[in-house]
């Protein structure tokens, strides 16, 4: 199912299903998917559990509503990167950070959707990436073609491999900064906006010298 066409199905519409959604999002946040039922979702919304499958057919559809709700500043984000205002290395770094900070400050949906993966990964990875996450991870990589087709990029790299290495390494900070921070040159894992710059620095230039540079 193409996650434009599924998405359709699991958006709020009115007040009743906004409160809904806040309180599913506050217990599976807490608590995970599997420990929350309906019942405690409707008395913590205030509303009856037949009002709760008036908005939304299954508890599972509540549960993706609310992870696509609470991603929703990713399209402002690939918005802003995908706008042609300055030159590409910058819009980049730009969006990094502001995945980064948004990553950070939902770390209780962050937490929420790590949890799920580690435990029903198989089941629920292709239902995420089609329902949740796919649409957007698209615009992005199209972005980053149009970057190489406009000669900003290296023609003979995968534009999905540039996504999820973006990607991929501000969920690392998220996992592992705690950890990282204690290793001898890791105090760079204190400071969200420097590992982001460090980080989109390395995966632009490489680790290779520079032309001129000497050994």
């Amino acid at each position: 199912m193409a996650a434009e066409e599924s998405g359709k199905d699991i958006q709020p519409s009115c007040e009743g299903a906004e409160r809904i959604l806040a309180a599913a999002e506050e217990l599976f946040s807490r608590d995970g998917f599997d420990a929350v039922s309906i019942n405690a979702i409707a008395e913590k919304a205030g509303v009856s559990k037949a009002n709760v499958f008036h908005h939304f057919k299954t508890k599972n559809d509540l549960y993706l509503a609310v992870l696509k709700g609470a991603c929703a500043h990713f399209c402002d984000y690939i918005d802003d990167f995908g706008s042609d205002r300055g030159p590409f290395p910058e819009r980049l770094g730009s969006f990094a950070l502001d995945h980064l900070k948004h990553v950070l400050e939902r770390s209780e949906i962050t937490r929420l959707i790590q949890r799920d993966l580690l435990e029903n990964g198989p089941r629920r990875g292709q239902e995420l990436a089609e329902r949740v996450f796919g649409q957007n991870f698209a615009r992005l990589v199209a972005i980053i073609r149009s970057g190489q087709g406009k000669a900003e990029l290296r023609q003979d790299i995968d534009p999905a491999m540039v996504a999820v290495m973006v990607i991929g390494l501000n969920i690392t900070f998220f996992q592992a900064a705690d950890v990282f921070r204690h290793y001898p040159g890791g105090d760079f894992m204190d400071d969200p906006a420097r590992y982001s710059k460090m980080a989109v620095d390395i995966l632009l230039n490489g680790i290779l010298p520079r032309g001129g540079e000497t050994k």
